[in-house]
């Protein structure tokens, strides 16, 4: 099952994962998967690609995920653990997965990859769900 046509529009016209050249490639019901190319400028001063730029990828997924299913949920906290480094000019995955969701919260596993495969990073989040709607209308 998809997320709503609305709920995708919205979510995927994020300012900030736009200019950090994120693409929202699938959303269902608590479910998403975020793809980003590492640009130079996503480096840090070893030459490799800043944990904040995958972090950032990570958080997106995250967002998308927990809001695809029309109510508005806000981080209360993402943990992220670096296992590998990835290349500059990779083109990086996120795939963040509901655990549980409950009325008032919800929980994701986040998981970040290369396109071979390579596993970048893992994430966990919670969320704190809201009672309106994402979309207004």
């Amino acid at each position: 099952m998809r997320a709503s046509d609305a709920i995708a529009r919205k979510i995927g016209q994020d300012p900030f994962a736009k200019w950090m050249g994120m693409d929202l490639e699938e959303l269902t019901p608590g479910h998403a998967r975020v793809a980003m190319t590492l640009t130079p400028a996503m480096l840090n001063f070893h030459g490799i690609p800043h944990g904040g730029a995958i972090f950032s990828l990570a958080d997106a997924a995250f967002a998308a995920a927990s809001n695809s299913h029309g109510q508005p949920a806000v981080a209360l906290s993402m943990t992220i653990h670096y296992l590998a480094a990835a290349e500059p000019g990779a083109r990086l995955v996120a795939e963040a997965r509901e655990l549980r969701k409950g009325h008032r919260s919800a929980f994701y596993q986040i998981t970040v990859r290369t396109e071979g495969g390579e596993v970048i990073a893992i994430c966990q989040g919670v969320v704190h769900r809201k009672p309106e709607s994402v979309v207004e209308g």
